[in-house]
Parts: structure tokens; sequence; C-alpha cells
């Protein structure tokens, strides 16, 4: 009893630590934002993965019917379902992720999660940036004071070459020293750097923008990640619009340098140089075969489409990994509002049961395999979170509510350790008891992991100097 009190009272303290419908060019211009260099990382693990897959259950599952069940805890607590045994001793799992529960050797669960905000707003903003919204205590729509999602911190990086480049014939990295001084021609990449998959409720829907977390925030919409709202489970999935009269585009272009002429005593020739560069890469996206090719799924075998789920889910990983064998740097795939997300306040067995769970395990095991088949999990980190836990007892409706005190994240592939647990719940999974781990801290060992120094400074609002993370990265599930 007495941990659990100490480790409740640390808790208290954590909360003190596009769709192409917008315009490309506006999408990739470069904004100015100072960065600071702090020592260079050291360590065999830094820099180890050359890309990341984020999955976000959109609407938070509850960790205690799937990663953390406690089958001693009395009914209103433990709930419906039984914990079966994993391919790890001692690593016990829901018993409807059959799939995972025998790939518990290639991931490593967490069951510490903790932070103080219980409204979805706040809460998704913290666990995909790492830092705490600015007000928490409201339920904010996107703001451009916010922080930088993970997905425009790595658009950042790479175009301020912080990231090692990658070779423009493999998947293998080219030699180079951190921070970088190449010349902007030497990575000809025509993908972005991060691209987010399917849209959860009105994230990107008619251009609504609504939750904040998913967004570049103060660094400038240059670096939101590209949105591809269609779901590529749709039979009229088609992310990159049809470009007609491709011949009239280059007249097109010309035109515009014609009209920045004229606009040039408004701008700086610097601020005009970087939209010209930015038209131009536009215009290669919709123009480039190779970028068709990475989100053309009819490339794939029909029984793999089949193995990953004919859902946006499990399409959506697949994607990524398509994403990922191109070059782009991070993936997020959302999972999709429609009848069956995860914020199970009623009948929350039934819908995990039924309708959520299968597609899940379906989706995110059939991803772990088909990464480790094309020897791309040891240079492939892989997240799977939400936004909080649900609450202990099980409400009237027999659903569970938001429980931002306790939740299970699951990390996988490059430089984590396998088949390990890290972290306790108490005996209800409603407080960490051992190992308390803070978005920060998640953040922390994401950057690290892609080769980013998290504690690099960025300017903010009010000019203030703001560290990509305040956290530390989880180094004791890191594979050195």
């Amino acid at each position: 009893m007495r941990c659990e009190e100490t480790c409740r009272r640390d808790w208290l303290k954590v909360g003190s630590l596009g769709a192409l419908g917008l315009s490309l060019p506006g999408l990739l211009a470069s904004q100015t934002t100072s960065l600071s260099k702090t020592e260079t990382p050291s360590g065999k693990t830094f820099g180890r993965a050359k890309s990341c897959i984020v999955l976000f259950m959109f609407g938070a599952p509850a960790h205690q019917d799937i990663w953390d069940l406690k089958p001693d805890a009395p009914r209103e607590i433990r709930g419906e379902f039984r914990p079966i045994a994993s391919r790890c001793p001692d690593t016990f799992v829901g018993e409807h992720i059959p799939r995972l529960a025998q790939m518990a050797d290639r991931y490593t669960i967490v069951r510490s999660m903790s932070h103080p905000d219980n409204t979805h707003t706040v809460a998704m903003h913290y666990m995909l940036t790492g830092v705490r919204h600015q007000r928490p205590t409201t339920n904010p729509q996107n703001a451009p004071d916010d922080f930088p999602c993970l997905g425009a911190v790595t658009n950042f990086a790479q175009q301020q070459h912080l990231l090692t480049p990658l070779s423009t014939t493999s998947r293998h990295r080219v030699p180079a020293t951190r921070p970088t001084t190449l010349p902007h021609n030497q990575d000809t990449s025509i993908l972005p750097s991060s691209v987010s998959l399917n849209a959860p409720a009105n994230q990107v829907s008619a251009n609504n923008w609504i939750f904040p977390g998913f967004f570049s925030g103060f660094l400038g919409r240059a670096y939101d990640p590209l949105f591809i709202e269609q779901h590529a489970n749709s039979t009229s999935f088609e992310p990159l619009p049809t470009v007609q009269e491709e011949s009239r585009l280059p007249a097109r272009r010309n035109l515009l340098s014609t009209f920045d002429l004229f606009s040039r005593h408004l701008h700086q020739r610097k601020v005009v140089s970087l939209m010209d560069r930015h038209y131009d890469r536009a215009l290669d996206l919709l123009t480039s075969q190779k970028a068709r090719h990475a989100f053309n799924l009819t490339q794939e075998p029909e029984p793999l489409r089949d193995q990953y789920g004919r859902t946006p889910f499990g399409q959506g990983c697949l994607l990524a990994r398509r994403l990922i064998e191109s070059g782009v740097r991070l993936v997020t795939v959302n999972w999709e509002r429609d009848d069956a997300y995860w914020d199970t306040h009623s009948n929350n067995f039934s819908q995990l049961k039924n309708q959520l769970l299968p597609n899940f395990d379906q989706g995110f095991s059939t991803l772990l395999e088909d990464l480790h088949q094309r020897g791309l999990d040891s240079e492939t980190l892989v997240i799977c979170l939400g936004e909080f836990g649900r609450t202990p007892k099980i409400n009237a409706n027999a659903g569970r509510d938001h429980w931002a005190a306790c939740n299970s994240i699951v990390l996988a592939g490059a430089g984590i350790d396998h088949g390990k647990v890290y972290g306790k719940s108490d005996r209800n999974a409603a407080y960490p008891v051992r190992n308390l781990v803070a978005p920060s801290d998640l953040s922390a060992t994401i950057y690290h992991l892609l080769g980013i120094d998290y504690q690099y400074l960025i300017t903010g609002p009010d000019n203030r100097s703001l560290p990509l993370s305040s956290g530390k990265p989880l180094y004791e599930i890191l594979n050195a």
C-alpha cells in the first residue's frame, strides 16, 4: 500500500512537467525557426530507427481489457474477459488478441503510462506531442500556439538536416555526422517525411482541422504531416489528385514566377526563393510516379491485403509499410472514427469483442509479421497508443469512462527489447506502482531512436526556447 500511495503522489506531479485540398506549396514551405545545438547524443541506440509507424487508437482503448488484465480484482473492475498466456512466460494479455499474444516476443508492453488529462483533446495533444497542452483544463481546438506533433517535428528535422538522409536507392542510411550541412538538392526524396493516414472524426474532414496534437503548431503549417483523409480500404482510394493536362503545369509554374516578380517589394527575396522551391516540390509530388506507386495498394498481393484485413485500419497498416519502404520517415495510422471506435462509455465488452479487437489484432499482428519477413523490423520503430486509459470500475452502461492516471502502450521494432513488460499498475489497473512513464518520456524515446536530439531547442511562442522533449528516453527497454 505504501508503494501505491507513493506512486499516486508521483502521478500528481506528471502535470508539471489535410488533406491535399490545402495549398501544397504552403504545406511544403519552410518556416524560419531557430534551433540550438546541445551536446551530441551518444549511445548505440541513437538513430537505430530509420523510420517509425505510430498506430493511434483514437478514443482510448481499455487497457485492463487488452494489455493489463486483473483477474483477481472484483468483478466490477476485472470485467468479462479472461487473460491468456502469450508466447513469453509470465506475460498474459486479453483473450481477444490471440494473434498478438503469440507475437509477444516481438514487442514490449509498458503498463505504467500516466498523465493527468481526462479530456480527449488535451490528452491527444499530450500523447502525440509529448508536451502538455498550455490550456489543459479546457477542451481546445487546434491552435497556432500548440506544440508540434511527432510528425511535424520529423518534417522539421528532415528539412533542417537533423536526420541522417536515406539513400535514394535503398533503405540503407547514407553515412553522415549530425547535424549535417548537406545542400538541399542532395535529399532527392519526392515524398514528405511525415504522412498521417485516415481521419479520426473531423480531424481534417472538410478542412476543419479541429483536434490539437495532429499538427505543427507554432512551427507553422509548412511542417504539418501530409494528411490522407480518404482511408485506404475505399474502393475509390486516390490520395493524390489526378493531374489534368500535365503538360500545362510548367506554363502555370512560369506564370507564378512572373507574379512573384511583382510581389518582391512585399516580401524578402529569401521568402520568395523558398516559395519557388516549394512550388517545384508540390509539382514534383503531383507528377511523381514514385509517389503514386507508394500509395498504390493494388501493387500488393490480394492474399496479403486480406491478411491485414479489409478495413481502414488494416489497409492503413499495409500502406504505412509501403510508405516507409519508399522513404517516409514517420507514418501515423489513425483509427478512423466510425461506428466502432475506442471511446467505449457503453457496451465496452461487446464492442471490444465483436468490432474493435478482431480488427486491431489482425492488422497490428500482420504489420509486425510483414515487417519481420521483409527485414524491416530491425530498422522500423512501431508504437501503439491511445490518448489515455479507461476507468477501473465498470459504469452502469457496461462501459468504462476516461482514465488518464494509468494506461498501457506497446513498442516494437528498431531499438526496442523484445518480450518485456515495463512498469506495473496496482491491483485495479488504476495507478502505476513501478516505473511511471510520462508522455514526454515516450516522445524522447521516439526522437532518440529516430536520431533526433530530444534536447534540441526550438523557438516557441513569445520567443521562448523549448526542448523537443523534457522527458528522458526509456533506456531500460532499449536494445543496445
